[in-house]
């Protein structure tokens, strides 16, 4: 990258988004990345990088963040390993850390709810050497110690250091308490040399007789060993010895194994630092509540855009739009009144994008890929290189003309400014004809009114401006596109208290069609207020329009509801009555018949008979307009029925009936209690229910069987001394069967030492058993050679 882009960066203050970036970082390397990081220039590699921001960032919503701590750069330790050197224990510790951070990544990227996302193949390129961790950490408890287990040569050596030492205390113990007490300056064991002394009188120095050590600064003490214990002592020293040869020997393994993996750890190293960025820039982006733009073509729009250095809950959200109707912006307005910050949030928002960063902007933004963003904003005065401030400007617009391009957005604050306001307005347009000239996107901010007509007179310029509350006397920091800034210098005047007759006198010099030109933006800015506040008029009553309309629909659907349940409710209390009538009227013609039979007069039966079939027809009319009768549901298909199921009669009410055959036609014999029936397919349903229960009554059964063998428990040991070896295999036997229906992981197995028939017998059954996985020795503390410890499948 150029210098110029270089120095337009620190302009656009893209280091102070870097140093938030660098914070969100964990590692060191991390957040010397971070503090490097520079804008990509092909447009594939900045929607990769966005793409890997936008993974992170769902990750960390869904399971947090994943841990880089303790990740420390292990290069040049990997290096002196693989030269042959032995690491010290700080060294090895960190070497661990990375490969636990590389596992525990790992597991983070591979856990529940894990979805596919773009940077799962930087997870899956994790080693995470488990094996190696746990030896290091194994071995090494902290930074000064290392572990007893690290080796059975060095557990041994330190057991025989703790008996000694036990050993020389008895011994100075037994002094101190003896009547040679009386000799001593204190009864205690103190060292010297790493020997084990006593504080003797000056006086009695010759009372026991020993070794001088030490004598006190006062020359009343003499620290002496006694002879009793200077062979104690030796031995003493010679443990420790062995112990820091052994020491030695260990770390030296160790780091033997740490270059044999040097490679994989080395990766392991790196891929961590660049996903600690990668995170780092999810968490960036959730301070700045961003988002990933769109990268398109050419052009910038960027919708309710904030400055990311700005206090986000206060910030003035703006629009911002370059390149797809116009390809330069002009910006005018008074001072203080958000120009510069405008401009900068442009180029700065572009930058942080091109470096894979989210953005603080609404959804649908979008931003194009520059190869450079040139920039001159601010007081560029330099008294060293003794340039006015114009001429500062000059020279950096100069170098901007030269290095442009059609790649290339070009943010020009106060063009012109610092020199005759004429040839500044004239300078100014001509520099943006001449960048637009060279393809570049152009934006910039100016006082000059020429300019203001240059943008309303010329194709694909577009004017805006910084809006200004006269009322208050404060810039709003709204962006106005389309609108040009008018000058408010002689209403802010007169608001502050300048006497109306200076105005006036001022106003007087102004040249005629200036003034015209700020009445006609004094108009259009009034127009402009009136509409907005039709628009927000009107937005308002569209909304409560909106939510009439919606309580007006909701009010409808209840009335169409409780309309049907009134006229269901009215139909079916007819259809009672009828049924009513219906019923009354069949009792009257059944007792008319019995009349018929009893009396056996001659009477017109036919007339009868009519007068009942009208009163039924009748009936079945008043019933014909209340609408059909709803009908119940039709039970739903079942799978056909095969020999052996539940079936139920559709038409019999229901009545339940096992199938005892299928026929070839399909048709069923079925046994519905006492009776032998046939029916079709379709005339009977399946009873689920009864296999459902059988099924549920067999897994209850299970369960509580499998229960009842784990309440049985099972002991994690045994103890086989004193067996001969048939019995012994035969108790082991049933011992194995126990643990496993037990459920145990890890079981004991005391067979003692003695003549080693029995263990070699156990081991050698161990060996065959289908349940063991492996086996081994007791340890140190565990019974050692007594006992075998089994892992079982």
């Amino acid at each position: 990258m150029t210098d110029l882009f270089e120095k337009s960066m620190r302009t656009l203050e893209l280091p102070r988004v870097l140093e938030l970036l660098s914070e969100q970082a964990v590692t060191e390397e991390g957040k010397e990345k971070a503090l490097a990081l520079r804008p990509l220039t092909d447009v594939d590699d900045v929607r990769r990088r966005l793409a890997e921001t936008t993974a992170a960032v769902g990750m960390v919503t869904l399971r947090g963040t994943p841990s880089f701590s303790g990740v420390k750069p292990v290069s040049a330790s990997l290096q002196r390993a693989d030269m042959g050197g032995a690491l010290n224990t700080r060294e090895l510790l960190d070497i661990a850390a990375v490969l636990r951070a590389a596992r525990s990544a790992r597991e983070y990227a591979t856990g529940e709810g894990a979805a596919k996302t773009c940077i799962d193949h930087l997870f899956a390129s994790l080693t995470a050497n488990r094996f190696l961790e746990e030896k290091i950490t194994g071995s090494i408890v902290g930074e000064d110690e290392i572990a007893d287990s690290a080796s059975p040569e060095l557990a041994s050596i330190r057991r025989h250091i703790r008996a000694t030492s036990s050993k020389v205390r008895d011994i100075l113990q037994k002094l101190i308490s003896s009547n040679q007490s009386r000799y001593l300056q204190e009864s205690i064991i103190t060292m010297r040399s790493d020997r084990y002394v006593v504080p003797v009188k000056s006086e009695h120095k010759n009372e026991i007789p020993g070794l001088v050590h030490d004598v006190s600064s006062s020359g009343g003490t003499f620290f002496i060993e006694p002879m009793g214990v200077v062979k104690a002592n030796n031995e003493l020293r010679e443990l420790q010895a062995d112990e820091k040869k052994e020491i030695e020997r260990i770390l030296a393994e160790l780091s033997a194994d740490c270059a044999a993996h040097r490679v994989d750890i080395q990766q392991d190293y790196d891929l961590l630092v660049m996903l600690d960025v990668i995170f780092a820039r999810a968490k960036l982006s959730y301070r700045m509540r961003a988002c990933e733009p769109k990268i398109t073509g050419r052009g910038l729009y960027l919708r309710k855009a904030r400055h990311p250095l700005l206090d986000q809950d206060r910030a003035v959200a703006n629009d911002l739009m370059l390149g797809e109707d116009f390809d330069t912006l002009v910006i005018t307005g008074p001072n203080t009144g958000g120009k510069t910050v405008t401009l900068k949030t442009i180029g700065l928002l572009t930058l942080m994008a091109q470096c894979g960063l989210h953005i603080p902007v609404a959804d649908d933004s979008s931003v194009s890929v520059f190869s450079r963003v040139l920039a001159d904003v601010g007081d560029e005065q330099s008294i060293a290189q003794n340039l006015s401030t114009f001429s500062s400007h000059m020279v950096n617009i100069v170098g901007i003309l030269n290095e442009a391009d059609d790649e290339t957005l070009i943010l020009f604050d106060e063009l012109g400014a610092g020199t005759d306001p004429v040839e500044g307005a004239a300078l100014a347009a001509a520099i943006i004809e001449s960048a637009r000239g060279l393809g570049a996107l152009v934006a910039a901010t100016t006082h000059y009114a020429e300019l203001k007509v240059y943008a309303m007179t010329t194709p694909g310029v577009e004017n805006a401006s910084c809006e200004f509350n006269v009322e208050t006397l404060g810039p709003t920091y709204r962006l106005l596109i389309g609108i040009p800034g008018k000058s408010n210098a002689f209403a802010i005047s007169e608001r502050l208290g300048l006497p109306h007759e200076i105005i006036q006198k001022a106003a007087e010099r102004i040249d005629a069609e200036n003034v015209r030109f700020e009445d006609v933006l004094t108009r259009l800015d009034e127009q402009r207020q009136a509409m907005e506040k039709e628009r927000d008029e009107a937005r308002k009553l569209r909304r409560e329009m909106e939510d009439s309309a919606k309580v007006a629909r909701e009010y409808r659907e209840k009335l169409e509801k409780e309309r049907a349940r009134a006229v269901e409710k009215a139909q079916a209390e007819a259809r009672a009555i009828l049924d009513e009538a219906r019923d009354t009227a069949d009792r009257v013609f059944r007792e008319l018949n019995e009349m018929k039979r009893r009396q056996r007069k001659e009477e017109d039966w036919q007339t009868v008979n009519d007068e009942r079939a009208a009163l039924k027809r009748s009936l079945n009319e008043a019933e014909g307009k209340l609408g059909r009768r709803p009908e119940e549901p039709a039970p739903p298909p079942t799978r056909p029925a095969r020999a052996g199921d539940t079936v139920e009669l559709v038409k019999m009410g229901g009545t339940q009936a096992a199938v005892l055959t299928v026929n070839k036609d399909g048709s069923l014999q079925l046994q519905a209690g006492i009776l032998k029936i046939s029916a079709r397919q379709e005339e009977v349903r399946v009873v689920e229910e009864a296999g459902a229960t059988a099924r549920k009554q067999a897994v209850n059964i299970a369960q509580r069987a499998e229960h009842q063998l784990r309440s049985l428990g099972a002991s994690p040991e045994v103890d086989l001394r004193g067996m001969m070896t048939d019995e012994a295999i035969g108790a082991l036997d049933i011992f194995l069967d126990n643990a496993v229906m037990g459920k145990l992981n890890q079981v004991t197995v005391i067979h003692g030492k003695g003549t080693g028939a029995v263990r070699k017998a156990v081991r050698e059954h161990l060996r065959r058993s289908r349940y063991v996985k492996t086996f081994r020795p007791g340890r140190y503390g565990e019974g050692e050679d007594g006992v075998t410890v089994v892992e079982l499948k």
